[in-house]
C-alpha cells in the first residue's frame, strides 16, 4: 500500500511540475492591435505602429530565445517593400524563409519582386 501512494504522488509531482515551466511558444507583442489598425485606418500612422510591433516581436523572441513567429519577418519585409528599401525587403524574406522553409517558394516570390523593384530603381 506504500509503495502505491508513492509512487502515485510521485506520478502526480512530475505531471504538476511538468505543467508549471513552460514557456511561450511565440511572441507576438502587439501585433494584433496594431494590424487591426492598418486594416482599420490604413494610414501612414497605423503602418508604423505596425512595423513597430513586428519589430518589438522579433526584439522580445531574440531576447526569450524563442522563435520569430511566423510570418512576422515576411510581414516586416512587405513594409519594407512598400516603403522601396528592396534591401531591407529581401533580408526579411530570407530570414522568413529560414525559420520556416515551408514558406520557401512563397517567399523566393517575394524576393524576386525587391530584386526586380531594386533593378528598376538602378535605371
Amino acid at each position: 500500500m506504500n509503495k502505491i501512494l508513492i509512487f502515485t504522488m510521485s506520478v502526480l509531482i512530475l505531471v504538476i511540475s511538468g505543467c508549471a515551466s513552460k514557456t511561450p511558444m511565440y511572441e507576438y507583442a502587439d501585433y494584433s492591435e496594431s494590424y487591426y489598425a492598418v486594416k482599420k485606418d490604413a494610414g501612414d500612422e497605423s503602418m508604423k505602429e505596425w512595423k513597430t510591433a513586428l519589430e518589438e516581436s522579433i526584439e522580445k523572441s531574440n531576447a526569450q530565445a524563442i522563435r520569430i513567429p511566423p510570418g512576422i519577418n515576411a510581414n516586416l519585409g512587405y513594409i519594407y517593400l512598400k516603403l522601396n528599401n528592396s534591401d531591407k525587403a529581401i533580408l526579411f524574406f530570407n530570414a522568413e524563409k529560414t525559420t520556416y522553409p515551408e514558406s520557401t517558394v512563397f517567399m523566393n516570390k517575394l524576393i524576386k519582386k525587391a530584386e526586380l523593384m531594386k533593378d528598376g530603381e538602378a535605371k
